[in-house]
Order: C-alpha cells, then sequence, then structure tokens
C-alpha cells in the first residue's frame, strides 16, 4: 500500500517542488493539496508544468480535514504559520515535514529573537533537525521534522567534515553564498522582479540573516561549542541553485589531497553528497534539479586557509528534495525514492 501524502500550502515554490517530485514517487499516492489563493483551481492550471503529472484540485481545508487524507504531510508555509498548523496534525498521529524555520531552533528565546513569538513551543523538543547526513537515526524515530533552511544545508554539509575531525579554527569561519531568485518565494517583491535582478549581482541581509542562528546552532553541534560566524547571503540572477564559498584557518598543514580523502570518507555512504576530485571545484549548473550538494575544497599553504565551496539546487536539497528523503528514511524506503533524477544540464 502506497503512503498517503499532503501538501499543505503548496502554491509556492517549494510547494511545487514538491508536488513535482512526490507526484512521480513509486511509493506514494499525492492525496491532497492545499492553498487559500487558488482554491477549487487545478494544480495544473497554476504550473503547468505539472500538466499530465496531477489532476489534484487544491483546497482550502483545515489540518484536520487533511489529516484524514494522509499518513504524512509537508508543510510548505511561511514561517510563524506552521507553528500554528502543525499541532493538529501532531495530535492526528500524522507523520509531519515541516519546511518553515519554526521548529529548527532548539533555543525557545534565539527563535524568538530572530522570527516571532512562539505559539506551539512545547513541540520543540520533540522536533528532529531533518539533515539525513547527520542526523539519520533520530529521523528514522521521528513524528516531527524541522526540514533544515537552504543556506544551512549548503554551509553545514560543506564544513562537517572539517569540524568533525576538528581541522579548523571555528572563530576563523566566513561563509559568502549566493542563490537563486527562487529563493526569495513566488510571491510578487519588487527585489526579485526580472528586471531588478537580470545582469546584477548583490549582498542582502548583511550580519542579520535569519539562517544564522540556524547555521551557527548545527555547526557548533559538530565541533562541540558554541561559536559565531561570519555569513553573507547574495542574489544572483538565476532561478535555482545555492553556491556556498566557505572559508576557515587549519589548524595543521594539510594537502588538497588529503582534506579531499578525508570528505571522501566522511561521505562515502551518502547517496546525495559528492566529494569532487582534489581541486575540483563545484557549479550551481551541475546540481539544478537534483537533491545532490557537490563539494570541493582547495587548501592554500599561503594564508594557512582552506577554501570549500559547496552548491546545491535550493528547491530541491535545499528544500523539497531533502524533505521526501526525511520521509524515506521515517517510512523506511530507500533515501533515493523519488530522487533519482539526474541533474537537468545546460
Amino acid at each position: 500500500m502506497k503512503i498517503k501524502a499532503a501538501v499543505y500550502g503548496a502554491s509556492g515554490y517549494t510547494g511545487q517542488e514538491l508536488i513535482r517530485i512526490l507526484s512521480r514517487h513509486p511509493e506514494v499516492q499525492l492525496t491532497a493539496v492545499t492553498s487559500r489563493r487558488y482554491a477549487g483551481v487545478p494544480v495544473a492550471k497554476v504550473f503547468p508544468s505539472l500538466a499530465g503529472f496531477t489532476s489534484l484540485v487544491y483546497a482550502d481545508a483545515t489540518p484536520q480535514e487533511i489529516a484524514a487524507l494522509c499518513d504524512v504531510v509537508f508543510l510548505a508555509l511561511p514561517h510563524g504559520v506552521s507553528m500554528e498548523i502543525a499541532p493538529a496534525f501532531v495530535e492526528a498521529g500524522r507523520k509531519v515535514i515541516d519546511l518553515s524555520a519554526d521548529y529548527r531552533l532548539r533555543d525557545l528565546a534565539e527563535y524568538e529573537k530572530w522570527y516571532v513569538p512562539h505559539k506551539s513551543a512545547a513541540l520543540i523538543g520533540q522536533a528532529v533537525y531533518g539533515l539525513p547526513e547527520l542526523y539519520r537515526r533520530q529521523i528514522d524515530k521521528a513524528g516531527l521534522i524541522a526540514n533544515p533552511g537552504c543556506y544551512p544545508t549548503c554551509i553545514i554539509l560543506g564544513l562537517a567534515p572539517l569540524l568533525k575531525n576538528g581541522l579548523i579554527e571555528v572563530d576563523s569561519i566566513i561563509a559568502d553564498c549566493a542563490s537563486g531568485v527562487s529563493g526569495a518565494g513566488r510571491d510578487p517583491v519588487v527585489g526579485s522582479l526580472f528586471c531588478e535582478v537580470d545582469g546584477g549581482y548583490k549582498a542582502y541581509k548583511v550580519g542579520n540573516h535569519r539562517h544564522t542562528p540556524e547555521i551557527e546552532q548545527e555547526l557548533g553541534v559538530l565541533a562541540g561549542e558554541s561559536f559565531a560566524v561570519s555569513f553573507t547571503p547574495h542574489l544572483l540572477p538565476v532561478k535555482r541553485g545555492i553556491l556556498s564559498t566557505i572559508y576557515a584557518t587549519l589548524k595543521r598543514d594539510i594537502s588538497t589531497a588529503g582534506l579531499q580523502d578525508i570528505y571522501a570518507s566522511f561521505y562515502e555512504v551518502e547517496k546525495f553528497v559528492r566529494v569532487l576530485p582534489a581541486g575540483d571545484i563545484p557549479n550551481i549548473s551541475s546540481v539544478c534539479g537534483s537533491n545532490y550538494c557537490d563539494v570541493g575544497m582547495v587548501c592554500d599553504p599561503r594564508t594557512g586557509r582552506v577554501i570549500v565551496v559547496s552548491a546545491i539546487d535550493n528547491l530541491v536539497k535545499g528544500a523539497a528534495g531533502q524533505a521526501v528523503q526525511n520521509m524515506n528514511i521515517i517510512f523506511g524506503l530507500p533515501e533515493e525514492s523519488g530522487l533519482a533524477a539526474v541533474p537537468v544540464y545546460p
């Protein structure tokens, strides 16, 4: 019997990506998708690319109504909204995979500092951070998954082998990251308009991006100590992809080839992390449309630093694909189920 899945809040780019992946998943029946804005409208009318893949119509339904139709629900809702919806699904005994930030931060005060007052804080302790490469065993038994943010996913996977092996000075980490415009969502915003973005490249939310505490939380767990990170996001004039260039001071001399061996060993069993040959550098064009994270690194003996470059599709490994990967783990399916698509190139 197939897993019955629903997407609550399915009219944005992440919701569309969830529908795209789940509609082709061999072990899933997509039973319901919701949207207040498009209630009564066929999904394929809103997203013509999905014509022939789903006949579902958007519903404006309560969590209780949707819970009766599914085994697992994906919450593709804005930050601050999921916390109002998730409790009903948890109470109904459904598996919940939340793609907002509402349950990612374990420190309630830290969440409320960066976001809004929390309305279901009692669930924070139940949530498992949904990065399979680090939390697979916990995800396997979880009822509520806090799906990671796109920038944190790219940065954490880029740095995890260095931190777990104690190879870098933690207070030296600088992460410069660039994202495609789809990361800003589907709602019309002046800064995301074609004429505003095309031909440009700019930093934004410098020094105060709300993914910062999530990045620091998880890097701190890897290192076994708390520390601050310099994180600066940039907007690329492309639709998809995140490229992270991360700098850190090495604690000892090591060659690029030696470091590549450490990364290859660390990610040896991971299906969705591709460690590139020594000296090769990732390109977002090589991961678009896929659930892969490509990682490359170079040691610079002149400065005593390592430069790590990681690349993901922000809508797939950075959101919907990772959410489906988490679902696969929860239900005991191969992690690549529904996610085996080859990256789209060119």
